[in-house]
C-alpha cells in the first residue's frame, strides 16, 4: 500500500463528475489520440489487457502515477469500466509510460480523498472531476518498451 493513511481499500467514495457519454465519446476520439502519444507524456500512460470473454488484446490510455512499490492509475469513470475488470479477472496488466513496459500484478481498487501519490497539478484536477478512486498494482518486473 502506498503512502498515507487516509486510503481506504474498496469503498465508493464519491461518483467521478465524467459520465458514461463522456465515456463513449473519449472511446471513440480522444484515446485514439491519446494512444499515440501518451506513453510520453509525464503522468499518463497506456495499460494492454485482454478482454474477459473475447480474449482481445485492447489498449487504454490513463492517468498514472508513480508508487513506492509500483503505480497507481486514476479512474477518471469510476471502477465499473472494463479495462479494470479485466485486469481484476486476470490479476494482471502491463503499463507502458515514459517509453518503459511494466508488468503490474495484485491490481486492487482503493479510494482516497486526500490523492495521494498524485503530484499537485493532478491532484486540483482529480479533485474537480471527483475522481477518488484508484487501481493500485505492483511492479512484476520492468523492461525497455
Amino acid at each position: 500500500m502506498s503512502s498515507g493513511g487516509a486510503q481506504v481499500t474498496g469503498g465508493a467514495g464519491y461518483k467521478p463528475r465524467l459520465g458514461r457519454r463522456m465515456a463513449r465519446f473519449n472511446k471513440r476520439v480522444t484515446n485514439k489520440v491519446m494512444l499515440r502519444v501518451a506513453d510520453r507524456l509525464p503522468y499518463f500512460g497506456i495499460v494492454t489487457h485482454r478482454g474477459r470473454h473475447s480474449g482481445n488484446v485492447y489498449r487504454t490510455p490513463v492517468n498514472v502515477f508513480r508508487t513506492e512499490g509500483g503505480f497507481r492509475i486514476a479512474l477518471t469513470y469510476g471502477d465499473d469500466v472494463e479495462w479494470v475488470k479485466n485486469a481484476m479477472d486476470f490479476s494482471a496488466i502491463r503499463l507502458v509510460t515514459h517509453r518503459r513496459e511494466y508488468e503490474l500484478t495484485g491490481p486492487r481498487v482503493v479510494t482516497d480523498l486526500e490523492h495521494h501519490d498524485v503530484p499537485e497539478p493532478f491532484r486540483l484536477l482529480l479533485r474537480l472531476l471527483r475522481v477518488s478512486q484508484f487501481l493500485e498494482l505492483d511492479t512484476a518486473r520492468s523492461g525497455s518498451a
